[in-house]
């Protein structure tokens, strides 16, 4: 397997990301500390690689490339997240034949530790997702989506908190209004919440009460506001002050580089994505040192 990285190192400015992350280092004798994040978005089904005539991504991709690599940089770090921004179904016939079985199969033994809901995992409708969320031995995080008058409900989180070394991480999910994008049929009952509200009143919820010093948004909203769908990745990063990281999905932006947007505490928020089709894997490594936070982005093109 041949994986080529493109990086991009950027150092915070003070004010920005560096004065929101109180580290507490448990005893910790190194005088810095990184977290590896790991992120996929709407991988649609794509357990194996792109074909060798495909002319966008020739042989390209497939789970069993991320996996390997996802070992790799685990024998490399000590603190690693894995996550998912949505859309993990619907694109190839392993979907319309296993419903999505194997792909959760598959990213359990990759052990990741969240995802998000995006429009396309209610193709086959909401009784459909409820039974296939047994596959997956990682919880769905869905801060917007209430599912309490459903199937569904108890069956994901509004947040998730992980400790890892130093990191105490609180986990969004924020997820697209699903009207005019999936049949009403198809989620009935679920209700959703104003995603800019909800993503801040619960960040601001994992900081100020759960002590979480990294504020992650796996977000299926897009990048872009339009004027049909106003709500983005921007606009959360620019109308909110609680989110630190905004994993990005749905609108299958493949970023060279993470963008970093003013939030409306004049702090930097970082948003990167990396396409679909699973032919990148992500990695944003974030880093504690002497009072500066710096990150280093490197896109894994599986191939």
């Amino acid at each position: 397997m041949q994986t080529t990285r493109r990086q991009f190192i950027k150092t915070l400015a003070a004010g920005s990301l560096a004065a929101t992350l109180p580290f507490a280092v448990k005893g910790e004798s190194r005088n810095y500390h990184t977290l590896t994040i790991l992120h996929t978005n709407d991988v649609h089904s794509h357990l194996d690689p792109f074909e060798a005539n495909h002319p966008r991504f020739p042989d390209m991709g497939g789970f069993a490339r991320r996996a390997s690599l996802i070992n790799q940089i685990r024998k490399q770090n000590n603190h690693v997240l894995l996550v998912d921004a949505g859309d993990i179904f619907q694109g190839t016939p392993y979907f319309n034949f296993f419903g999505g079985r194997p792909e959760l199969e598959l990213m359990s033994k990759m052990r990741y530790d969240a995802a998000t809901i995006g429009n396309h995992e209610f193709d086959n409708g909401i009784q459909h997702l409820s039974d296939q969320l047994k596959y997956a031995d990682f919880p769905f995080i869905c801060s917007n989506y209430n599912f309490d008058n459903t199937i569904l409900k108890g069956k994901t989180r509004p947040w998730k908190i992980i400790e890892n070394g130093p990191f105490r991480v609180g986990i969004v999910g924020i997820g697209i209004n699903p009207s005019g994008l999936v049949s009403p049929a198809n989620y009935e009952g679920m209700k959703w919440l104003d995603p800019i509200k909800t993503a801040e009143e619960t960040g601001a919820f994992l900081r100020n009460e759960k002590n979480c010093n990294l504020i992650i948004a796996l977000s299926h909203l897009g990048i872009n506001s339009t004027s049909e769908r106003p709500d983005s990745d921007r606009k959360l990063a620019a109308e909110t002050s609680s989110i630190d990281i905004i994993i990005g999905g749905h609108s299958h932006t493949f970023l060279d580089e993470p963008e970093q947007i003013k939030n409306k505490a004049g702090k930097n928020v970082i948003i990167n994505q990396v396409g679909w089709g699973g032919v990148i894997l992500g990695e944003l490594n974030i880093t504690l040192s002497k009072g500066k936070t710096t990150f280093l982005s490197t896109q894994h093109l599986l191939k």
